[in-house]
């Protein structure tokens, strides 16, 4: 069974910085693909940035250069570090591994294991 914690929301000012942390169980990161994903307000859930398995990161235009996503294998913990944050990336982060080992996609729909999200708020 998989379990995915997230850590490490909280409320910034504009320009500001946090360090998400998403624990996993259940699941090698090593090797296979993860994500983050956030969720606005009144809006669609979004992919954020994708850790392939391979180890190649890929991030949403919005995000890059901005955010960066790594993960310490001996611990199993995903992280997702946010920089220089805007009001618009408030929202509920969260981790994500896909329904399938060997996909590494952008579509939520495919991913089937999901954290319970921490919030990020960002104040202009």
């Amino acid at each position: 069974q998989v379990q995915l914690v997230e850590t490490g929301g909280g409320s910034v000012q504009a320009g500001g910085s946090l360090r998400l942390s998403c624990a996993v169980s259940g699941y090698t990161l090593a090797g296979h693909c993860v994500a983050w994903f956030r969720q606005a307000p009144g809006k669609q859930r979004e992919g954020v940035a994708i850790l392939g398995s391979s180890g190649g990161e890929t991030y949403a235009e919005v995000v890059k250069g901005r955010f960066t996503v790594s993960r310490d294998s001996a611990k199993n913990i995903l992280y997702l570090h946010l920089t220089n944050l805007r009001p618009e990336d408030t929202a509920v982060y969260y981790c994500a591994v896909p329904s399938h080992k060997l996909t590494c996609p952008w579509n939520d729909y495919m991913y089937g294991d999901w954290g319970q999200g921490t919030q990020v708020t960002v104040t202009s």
